[in-house]
């Protein structure tokens, strides 16, 4: 059975937890931090299956975001690549109806503590209407 919308963040943030190895947020966090997973709603945001009947199953989006500190090319790639592999692998390995996206080209995100790399990967998980 479909994991409900309302608890769905909460229950694929749990689902890519990695303690030891890097946070994991269920919402944007205010201050973005290395070494982390966020989990955040992707536009579309919700995708009814059937616009006439509330019982049938939509979708939910989110996009899964990655973070790692940019210290070198070659550290900061063999980082996010080797997280990119273990949140794939998590992904896959749970008991959800999803669709996973290609992980984009890694990027920079400028903070004032410091920039960060960052890639993500947009899914689509069948969800439930409560």
């Amino acid at each position: 059975m479909p994991t409900a919308i309302t608890t769905l963040r909460t229950t694929l943030a749990t689902t890519l937890a990695n303690a030891g190895v890097w946070s994991t947020f269920a919402y944007p966090p205010s201050s973005p931090i290395a070494n982390s997973v966020v989990v955040m709603p992707d536009d579309p945001y919700l995708v009814p299956n059937n616009q006439t009947r509330s019982s049938i199953q939509p979708f939910a989006r989110f996009k899964i975001m990655i973070l790692v500190p940019q210290l070198d090319n070659q550290g900061n790639l063999n980082t996010i690549e080797t997280f990119a592999v273990a949140v794939y692998t998590k992904l896959a390995a749970a008991a959800y109806t999803l669709n996973i996206s290609g992980f984009s080209a890694p990027s920079t995100l400028e903070l004032a503590t410091g920039n960060l790399l960052t890639i993500d990967c947009a899914i689509e998980v069948l969800t439930d209407w409560s």
